[in-house]
């Protein structure tokens, strides 16, 4: 073996043994989370996977769908609360986050998400529910408005995700996600993803969060934590580049929308522009209206006790007028 030979071999070596210890520390991560965060409620499978869902309280049902690389603690931070006291409160994990499971050959789309979460309402007997969707999960929950229209009986939208925008790029705190390749995400998820996520943490959540504070608990309290896990960061990679596929589509149709709908959205939002997501969806939908209020994008979080009377006040006006 010549010098260059074992240059090489030293060098892959040592790449295999910093890799193989990147991943032991991602395990170990993964390990203290789950200790920390056990899951909330039961698993239910459903066609291509199994959603996690927690169900709080008694009344009319309402479904609360999180968004891009989060999980269902995002209301349960304090939302799920307020509203249990008037509502059946359902909070779920969308495929693939949290502690829901979405295998690798099952699609991340949006109309797969949506068809899922239809999947779920039928294991629960539940022929209609009321729907709340943040973020991402304002787009999967339009989804579910348009392709299974009977299944959905009023929307609050809080800061959604309705069109695509005209920067193909995403925001800065979610540029990692945009690995193509299935096993260089997953590599990148074992081994640079938790290192980097920890080092970046406080560029990131300000960006998510800003200009509000995050709250010191929301590591624990509102799920934050989740954000480590491998699988966490290989289902909102392929969430964020699934958009493109439905979205659309979906906002072709946003003109038969009949049911009610409010949309709820911080004047000061970093990752979702509130004319280009809030009042282009309201100016499409005959009847919607559009609410703006100081703050940034994680309102369920830094403003729990608005949102919780933004949703209960839209379905008390949904049942007063409801829609044709």
């Amino acid at each position: 073996m010549n010098t260059v030979q074992i240059i090489v071999a030293t060098l892959l070596a040592f790449l295999i043994l910093a890799c193989a210890m990147l991943a032991g520390f991602t395990w170990w991560i993964t390990r203290k989370v789950r200790s920390a965060l056990p899951p909330q409620g039961r698993t239910i499978v459903v066609a291509g996977g199994a959603i996690h869902v927690h169900e709080q309280g008694e009344g009319p049902p309402l479904l609360l769908i999180h968004g891009l690389a989060g999980n269902m603690r995002h209301y349960t931070y304090g939302v799920t609360e307020r509203l249990s006291k008037h509502f059946r409160v359902l909070t779920i994990d969308r495929p693939g986050s949290g502690y829901s499971k979405r295998p690798a050959t099952t699609p991340a789309d949006l109309t797969t998400q949506a068809a899922a979460i239809a999947a779920l309402l039928d294991q629960l007997k539940l022929p209609q529910v009321f729907v709340v969707g943040h973020s991402l999960g304002g787009a999967v929950a339009l989804t579910l408005a348009v392709e299974h229209a009977p299944r959905v009986s009023g929307l609050a939208l809080v800061a959604p995700l309705t069109h695509l925008p005209d920067d193909p790029n995403p925001p800065a705190a979610f540029r990692t996600l945009t690995i193509s390749s299935s096993w260089l995400r997953k590599l990148f998820a074992w081994t640079l993803a938790v290192p980097g996520s920890i080092a970046k943490r406080d560029v990131v959540l300000d960006q998510v969060f800003g200009p509000e504070a995050v709250p010191r608990d929301f590591a624990v309290r509102g799920g934050g934590l989740m954000g480590l896990y491998p699988h966490q960061f290989i289902a909102a990679s392929r969430d964020l580049q699934a958009i493109p596929e439905r979205l659309p589509a979906i906002v072709a149709r946003y003109g038969e929308l009949r049911t009610p709908l409010r949309i709820l959205f911080g004047r000061n939002d970093r990752i979702l522009d509130w004319k280009a997501n809030g009042q282009a969806l309201a100016d499409k939908v005959a009847g919607a209206t559009l609410t703006l209020i100081d703050g940034g994008h994680m309102l369920p979080v830094t403003q729990a006790a608005e949102v919780a009377d933004f949703i209960r006040e839209t379905v008390e006006l949904a049942v007063v007028t409801p829609r044709p």
